[in-house]
């Protein structure tokens, strides 16, 4: 079983909403999906109580993040999303503690990058592999990145610190299928958005393969041999 745990200390970074878009889409490829919103903010919860058949699951932690991934793990969950509140208290470490992979949301630009720092500092003391996002970017033209995007990208490779070679945009999409208690690749699989969250997700998957397969322990540098989706074929 996979925990992903999307984190970051800044607000409106988009934690909630890909991990909603995220986890709708790997259930429509048939994963067992568990979401546990772990924000007390509950934007993933509003969405959850508007979706039909209560699927993908959604859990929160009221008894700990620990036994709520136990249970998933007895339940045959193949994937666990985790979202978190902007900050980096306690139950946040918890789930960075727990995840296979940190996804680190971010918006191209000054402080957000800032805030990425923090959320990597405590993914790197735990030896936890993680990756940046870069989200709510200006739509591409002709295939290419706007300036900001690739400005923010340069940066954060400068700093080491791994980052998805896709992009999310910013679309309305995104939060009119969120509002209808969807997601992007329910409602519109062959949109642009559709196919943001789907690269995005074969992105993850890959880093979570190369994971797995590296057998990824606690005395092994985190982001070893590239594991994590920052390679450039992502």
């Amino acid at each position: 079983m996979d925990v992903i745990t999307l984190a970051s200390r800044k607000g409106g970074a988009g934690k909630s909403t890909l991990t909603a878009q995220l986890a709708a889409h790997a259930h429509t490829l048939s994963r067992r999906v568990l979401i546990i919103d772990a924000d007390p903010q509950g934007s993933l919860s509003l969405w959850h109580a508007r979706r039909a058949g209560g699927l993908p699951r959604l859990v929160t932690p009221e008894r700990g993040i620990e036994r709520a991934i136990a249970f998933a793990m007895v339940e045959g969950t193949d994937v666990v999303f985790i979202d978190t509140a902007p900050t980096m208290w306690v139950v946040v470490q918890e789930a960075i503690r727990a995840a296979t992979l940190v996804v680190i949301p971010a918006r191209p630009g000054f402080f957000d990058l800032a805030a990425v720092q923090e959320t990597v500092k405590t993914a790197r003391e735990r030896n936890k592999p993680y990756a940046v996002a870069l989200n709510a970017c200006p739509v591409k033209r002709d295939d290419k990145e706007a300036p900001l995007v690739a400005q923010s990208r340069a940066d954060l490779e400068a700093r080491q610190i791994p980052v998805w070679s896709g992009q999310i945009s910013q679309r309305a999409g995104f939060q009119s299928t969120l509002a209808a208690g969807a997601s992007a690749s329910e409602i519109g699989p062959q949109t642009a958005a559709g196919h943001e969250i789907a690269g995005l997700w074969s992105a993850i998957e890959r880093s979570l393969a190369a994971i797995n397969a590296a057998q990824f322990t606690p005395d092994r540098p985190a982001n070893e041999a590239g594991a994590v989706m920052g390679e450039r074929a992502a």
